[in-house]
């Protein structure tokens, strides 16, 4: 057996277990006490005053005693939990009774596991229906988990300790996958899937239940039914169980639930029995196979959760609910709407919808907040694109587009924050921001946090750097937030700034992250990750041996394998050397067609390289592999080029020949300037050369470039586009007017002391409408300009009529409007 020790990229080391003898003298040491009143909590976030029990018994006699109490004891002690029953003179075992602290702290040691929180008795009674209070026993059973890792935290005892142990040894078999195209399902499952299932599980029916297997799209359905099919076992079908056990949504047509799980059976079988078998090869060199169900939760511990108010792992497969674990009552629990879907390895996509709780239980964020002056917002997010704008809302605590206590959004490339405090007003303003030139927000994984602090200001992090502050917020307060408001995700709570992207995990924290808590937590990961040991003692002389694999399920298509090693689980070192040369990466009997990473690998394992703790660690790559069947049914394993004395001699396949290019749609003759096109052409209609431009522009250059149009595609023109172009526009045109010398060459003959009238008017308008539409630039040698051009006339009549409502303006303000409404218009964008 050898111990796991996370996150520090999987050293391992061997677990300390405490010894039964010296539980049984603590125990004995504690069961006497002082009888003085025990410390009460003072830990904002978990407090025993919300379950209505008062402690007045013995002391607690070590601080392993107390921290049971403030994690453990405080929160389970209610009659609303287990306080009706496991109490003193009820039913045993009594780890809630609140006569003797120390004897509930004896009552529960043989229940908890702090070194696997999850592996704990009392989670899994409660897992399996044992008085849960709320909907969902997995729920639950989530949340003792989490009172039970708080306690091993503050007990100093890791809870992210994985013991390796061996794990059933299958042989790598032939197997079926699922085509990559619907025609056989189409023709065999997806009728009854069409006829039965879409007035519910279509994005086309008013009630739009995922998963969507009776899409009027077959693909969509195909894809959404696939986790649902066993290929292998058909009767065992999610399909096939969910009516014939389950009686959900017989159709029943003169016969029973029964009789409709038999034809979907039957359907699938046949869809089955179509699929040829996939023979696996008997030259290659293979471990033997295993599956998720057969490997080790990797326990994501090592986080910092002292100060955890609400929670969101999205363990639970609700396509309604995202439950709030974090114990902390008023459960916070988020209703999904719109097209909000689950993700395979824990998270929700967000396509067009919001995850939103209540006003009532959002209330505990102001309470708890207020109470410290301080919080921490941490989110591991997949944004969709670096398009999106508002900011496009991430997480929100408000009450509109206008008003809220916090918000983290989304501008393009950036993160945004917005805080209320005293030295901020009612809508978060002025919000932090990442830097522009710096890219940070990608569309892909990341870890950000966002804080609030009265001592240290406002700060982001993303994966573990901090990369933005603001201490022109030092000395604020958060007294003025407003209890009304509720949390939200994916979309303000009037529906106006909506963000599209994977949330995988959210935690709010009512005291602020120290730049270690942050890296700290970076480096647990996020998701529900396994050890899967492949064994290959078979073809080295070397007993027990293994190459380990950290694998979890990346999305609802790929699983991602990462940070392989090699170790043996008996005692010793290899006696000679271990060849390892060439691993792959198979699922259910062929190798992958992707995510070959590891097909380089050379690597020589022997007694100066390999310890008996670490073993060998063989790479630091990671792969992502295609999901097949499911995550329940795939099967993987490793082939190799070389290991021990046993090789494969690889062929090296011919590349496939390259498709014939696909015919592109009729496209536009019409285009768009981009930005550095934009840039030069305002430049040249206000005859500002390049060298003396001047650096109040320049700054308004570098602020709006990214938020400027960057392929020339006209399709792809945003609002946000037209609001950079006005404001590149305006800067160049104020520059122009403020410099007396050039807007007497630009605007010859026009008196700046008069005021700008009808009769005058033509003085201003001419030399701009000659640079917009006579005198295009050149970029690269092509020209710019239409060949037909916007009528001046028709120009000069909108131009006119600005000035008929500026009339009251002075004549320099005037003059800037007019040269930036000519410069930020449709005749200078297109080309």
């Amino acid at each position: 057996m050898i111990t796991l020790n996370l996150p520090a990229f999987f050293q391992l080391h061997h677990l300390r277990l405490l010894s039964l003898l010296a539980v049984i003298s603590v125990l004995a040491a504690c069961s006497g006490g002082s009888g003085e009143t025990v410390q009460q909590n003072d830990d904002f976030s978990r407090s025993d005053g919300e379950t209505g029990v008062v402690y007045n018994g013995p002391s607690a006699s070590t601080d392993d005693v107390q921290s049971f109490k403030l994690n453990l004891w405080d929160n389970l002690a209610g009659e609303n939990r287990c306080g009706t029953c496991h109490v003193q003179g009820g039913t045993s075992p009594e780890f809630v009774r609140s006569d003797d602290i120390n004897l509930a702290y004896g009552s529960a040691n043989p229940l908890v596991d702090l070194e696997i929180p999850s592996n704990s008795r009392i989670v899994a009674k409660v897992a399996g229906g044992h008085n849960c209070w709320g909907t969902e026993p997995a729920v639950c059973a989530e949340i003792i988990t989490n009172y039970i890792e708080a306690w091993a935290g503050a007990a100093g005892t890791s809870s992210n300790v994985i013991v390796l142990t061996a794990p059933p040894e299958y042989e790598v078999t032939d197997s079926k996958s699922f085509p990559a195209d619907s025609n056989s399902f189409g023709t065999t499952v997806y009728p009854l899937l069409a006829s039965h299932c879409a007035s519910c599980h279509s994005e086309d029916s008013a009630l739009q239940q995922q998963p969507y297997i009776g899409s009027s799209d077959i693909d969509v359905a195909y894809d959404a039914a696939r986790s649902k099919i066993n290929l292998d076992e058909p009767t065992n079908s999610r399909l096939v169980t969910r009516l014939a056990n389950e009686f959900h949504n017989c159709w029943l047509g003169g016969g029973s639930c029964t009789d409709n799980g038999a034809e979907m059976a039957g359907a699938i079988a046949d869809f089955a029995n179509a699929i040829p078998i996939t023979e696996v090869d008997a030259a290659l060199v293979v471990s033997h196979a295993l599956g998720l169900p057969d490997g080790i939760v990797a326990a994501s511990g090592g986080r910092v959760e002292n100060n955890v108010i609400a929670l969101y792992e999205f363990k639970n497969e609700s396509v309604e609910t995202a439950f709030d674990t974090s114990g902390i009552e008023p459960a916070l629990d988020l209703n999904l709407t719109g097209d909000v879907r689950r993700v395979g390895g824990w998270g929700i996509r967000i396509n067009d919808g919001r995850a939103q709780g209540a006003t009532s239980s959002s209330e505990k964020l102001y309470d708890l907040i207020r109470a410290t002056g301080e919080y921490s917002i941490e989110t591991w997010v997949v944004p969709d694109n670096v398009a999106q704008d508002g900011p496009a809302r991430i997480v929100t605590y408000s009450g509109g587009s206008e008003i809220r206590n916090f918000t983290v959004g989304q501008t393009l490339y950036n993160y945004n924050f917005l805080n209320r405090s005293s030295l901020a007003d009612g809508n978060g303003m002025p919000m932090l921001s990442t830097t522009d030139a710096d890219e940070v927000l990608q569309a892909t994984l990341q870890h950000v946090v966002t804080s609030f602090n009265p001592i240290t200001g406002m700060a982001i992090y993303v994966n573990g750097e901090l990369v933005a502050t603001d201490e022109s917020m030092i000395g604020a307060n958060v007294n003025d937030w407003d209890n009304t408001f509720a949390l939200a995700l994916g979309n303000e709570l009037d529906g106006e700034y909506p963000w599209q992207g994977v949330v995988r995990f959210l935690a709010i924290h009512n005291r602020s992250l120290t730049a270690d808590d942050v890296q700290m937590n970076f480096d647990a990961g996020v998701g529900e990750k396994f050890f899967l040991l492949f064994g290959v003692s078979e073809h080295i002389d070397f007993p027990e041996a293994y190459v380990v694999f950290q694998v979890e399920q990346f999305d609802n298509y790929s699983y991602l394998f990462s940070s392989p090693f090699f170790i043996s689980l008996a005692d010793g070192a290899p006696t000679e050397a271990i060849a390892l040369e060439g691993m792959h990466i198979g699922i259910n009997g062929r190798e992958a067609t992707i995510g070959q990473s590891y097909a380089n690998i050379n690597v020589t394992i022997d007694a100066t390289n390999y310890s008996g703790e670490s073993g060998v660690t063989l790479s630091t790559l990671g792969a992502l592999v295609e999901l097949d069947k499911g995550a329940d049914l795939d099967q993987f394993f490793l082939s190799f080029d070389r290991i021990g004395d046993a090789a494969y001699v690889r062929s090296e396949s011919m590349p496939p020949a390259p498709p014939s290019p696909a015919d592109l749609d009729e496209q536009s003759d019409i285009g768009l300037r981009h930005f550095a096109e934009i840039d030069a052409t305002i430049a040249h209609l206000t005859q500002t050369p390049s060298e003396q431009v001047p650096a109040s522009v320049r700054t308004v250059y570098e602020t709006v470039r990214q938020q400027l149009p960057t392929v020339e595609n006209i399709d792809t023109f945003l609002a946000a586009h037209q609001a950079g172009i006005m404001q590149l526009s305006v800067a160049y045109c104020t520059a122009l007017v403020n410099d007396t010398a050039r807007r007497a060459r630009v605007f010859d003959g026009f008196n700046f002391g008069d005021a700008v009238t009808m009769v005058n008017a033509d003085l201003i308008i001419d030399p701009l409408l000659t640079g917009l539409t006579a005198n295009s630039i050149e970029l690269d040698g092509i020209p710019t300009e239409l060949d037909t051009q916007a009528a001046p006339d028709d120009i000069k009549t909108h131009l006119y009529s600005l000035i008929a409502d500026m009339s009251a303006a002075d004549t320099q303000t005037t003059v800037i409007a007019l040269c930036a409404a000519t410069a930020g218009s449709a005749v200078m964008l297109l080309q």
